[in-house]
């Protein structure tokens, strides 16, 4: 994998070890390329020699079998060099996708290992631009650049050695243009760097709002906010297109710089071809042969500059993949053979947080979720401190904004507390706890599982989506969950069984029912940690009786900690805690406290409250 602390610069060496690293697997195939491409050349250098000979036949009356065996070569070679073209062309292409998927793959990888905070500071459409766009643009770099790029100047070398070969004035002439033209490519090579990589930037940030506001469509339509949407959306365009205008532009400054060159250049090749022919040094066919090597002089000096001009791009993108792969997570994991876990026994697990303190990054400030969960003193949580042992289930009630969620993600370490720490322990460690930082992340999130009312499904089948895919899960072993939860009926009801089809985001599906695929992901997972974001709030009263009892069989067992919408809820919690303002404010057994006339959780059952603001 390539990694890079160097967001301003990328060396030599970097470029190389980008190459190695998705070519390498592929050097059979670069190495045919190569071959390949090299043969295509020598052919296109000897087409023109062949109609030289065949004009200077027919100038000299040769005979008609000599133009016949000319032709029939001429064809042959012609056929050959467009067949090598193509089986060059294809070989470009696989080598490009397979460099290129390879890279992505790494690259998507990497970025799912990185911890919330990036990803809350990069909306989804940016990593798509990123992931995608910025690899899909590096496909000349990996499948052509070097070779092509070998291969035209070796190009460029053989015909200013054919035409020093026909006559050492004409060569002398074509080398200085030739000279001048690799000085100007030398001198504009980078001009539009800066500005393909502002480009990319302005794509990122167009795709990332289209992004969220076609995910948003209903509330947008619903809330009167499409003439703001639209302005928006036409702003964010036009940023992209004039970027990307001005990177154009820059790039046909080199271009047209070119092009001149090349008209110099013709003029003087002809000019000087003329005089020797009418001084009789140069026959027809010579002269032709000068004018067809001075038109291929040409082709590889502009493929020279185009994929200088390609390359120019892919430098862009190539900035901000490494600066992706260089983003490292600040969620340190300790390898499984560096730091054995004790999570390993198949029993519930014990919580303990101790005086836990902890506040979003200020690179999150801005966003709603900040806002809403930022207390006064600075902190979503402060000094939290609390124990749970094997087997107990929390009921965790509190308003919006007073840290409920944040703490499942400290659980999840998600983020890291600034202060305080958060263990966990089994009855087979005999009291020893082990803080979760030092516990490798695959394995403690296999123990902790979570269910909550926004559930990610995807256009797949049932059974896709209840196991997220993994093929190693058996049908029995899901049919049997869905039995011993009491789901059969439920899912007597699918029109398909497992291979349901359902649609990206749950569509078809009621708020019930995805609640139901959850909780039966929640039994295959079968952890030893379970959070519950109440599932059962504001559903029908059939779904409702379903989920209370799938959860009933789901917390036994387990260690649990529900966040509670309603007090209904908590009836099945052994511990109560009430949050205020990031703030622990009650703590306690649940039967304790509702007897004790001056706790809080006493005083919300008095008042006879259904409904706790969540």
């Amino acid at each position: 994998m390539i990694t890079t602390n160097d967001r301003k610069k990328i060396s030599f060496s970097q470029y190389k070890q980008l190459l190695g690293t998705y070519l390498g697997p592929q050097k059979g195939q670069v190495a045919l390329l190569g071959v390949l491409i090299l043969v295509n050349l020598g052919l296109q250098l000897i087409i023109p020699q062949i109609m030289g000979d065949f004009i200077d036949s027919v100038t000299q009356g040769a005979a008609v079998t000599n133009l016949v065996r000319l032709g029939v070569i001429f064809l042959i070679t012609a056929l050959l060099q467009q067949l090598f073209d193509i089986v060059s062309t294809y070989y470009t292409q696989n080598v490009a996708w397979r460099a290129t998927n390879a890279l992505r793959e790494d690259l998507t990888r990497h970025t799912l290992f990185l911890d919330m905070s990036f990803h809350k500071a990069h909306p989804p459409g940016e990593m798509i631009s990123r992931i995608d766009s910025d690899i899909n643009s590096l496909n000349d770099f990996f499948s052509q650049f070097l070779l092509r790029l070998a291969g035209n100047f070796l190009l460029v070398i053989a015909i200013l050695v054919l035409l020093f070969r026909e006559d050492w004035r004409i060569g002398l002439v074509l080398t200085g243009f030739s000279l001048v033209a690799m000085l100007v490519l030398l001198r504009f090579r980078n001009i539009a760097v800066p500005h393909w990589e502002a480009e990319r930037k302005a794509e990122a940030d167009f795709f990332s709002f289209l992004e969220e506001r076609l995910a948003g469509t209903a509330d947008i339509r619903a809330n009167g906010g499409r003439p703001y949407t639209l302005r928006q959306f036409f702003s964010k365009n036009k940023i992209l297109y004039q970027r990307s205008i001005k990177a154009g532009l820059m790039v046909n400054i080199m271009l047209n710089s070119m092009f001149l060159v090349f008209v110099l250049g013709n003029a003087a090749s002809l000019g000087v071809s003329g005089v020797l022919y009418f001084q009789g040094a140069l026959t027809i066919g010579t002269v032709y042969i000068v004018f067809q090597y001075n038109r291929m002089l040409e082709r590889p000096l502009e493929d020279i500059s185009r994929q200088l001009s390609n390359v120019q791009k892919s430098m862009a993108s190539i900035r901000r993949v490494m600066e992706l792969f260089g983003t490292e997570s600040r969620i340190k994991s300790p390898s499984a053979v560096e730091q054995p876990s004790l999570l390993q026994e198949d029993q519930p697990l014990a919580l303990q947080f101790e005086h836990v303190s902890f506040h979003y990054e200020d690179q999150r400030q801005g966003t709603p979720e900040y806002d809403c969960a930022q207390t006064r003193t600075g902190h979503v949580l402060w000094d939290i401190d609390f124990s749970l042992a094997p087997g107990e289930v929390l009921g965790l009630l509190g308003r919006t904004g007073s840290g409920k969620t944040t703490l499942t993600r400290l659980l999840f370490r998600l983020y890291d507390p600034q202060a305080g720490s958060v263990k966990l322990s089994t009855y087979a460690s005999q009291g020893k706890t082990m803080d979760i930082s030092k516990i490798p992340l695959s394995n403690l999130r296999d123990q902790i599982g979570m269910v909550t009312q926004n559930i990610e499904l995807f256009h797949a089948s049932v059974r896709d989506n209840l196991t997220f895919f993994d093929t190693a899960i058996p049908d029995q072993k899901i049919l049997t969950v869905i039995q011993d939860l009491g789901l059969s009926r439920w899912f007597a009801g699918l029109s398909a069984g497992l291979d349901t089809l359902l649609e990206s985001g749950g569509g078809g599906l009621s708020a019930g029912e995805a609640q139901l695929l959850a909780l039966v992901r929640i039994f295959l997972k079968d952890p030893a940690f379970v959070v519950l974001d109440e599932a059962s709030s504001r559903l029908d009263p059939a779904t409702e009786h379903l989920i209370e009892r799938a959860i009933d069989t789901l917390v036994t067992g387990r260690t649990a900690l529900i966040i509670a919408h309603r007090l209904k809820t908590v009836q099945r919690a052994d511990k109560i805690m009430i949050l205020e303002e990031g703030r622990m404010i009650e703590f306690g057994d649940r039967q304790t406290l509702a007897m004790d006339p001056h706790s809080r959780f006493s005083q919300l059952l008095q008042a006879g409250i259904e409904e706790v603001l969540a």
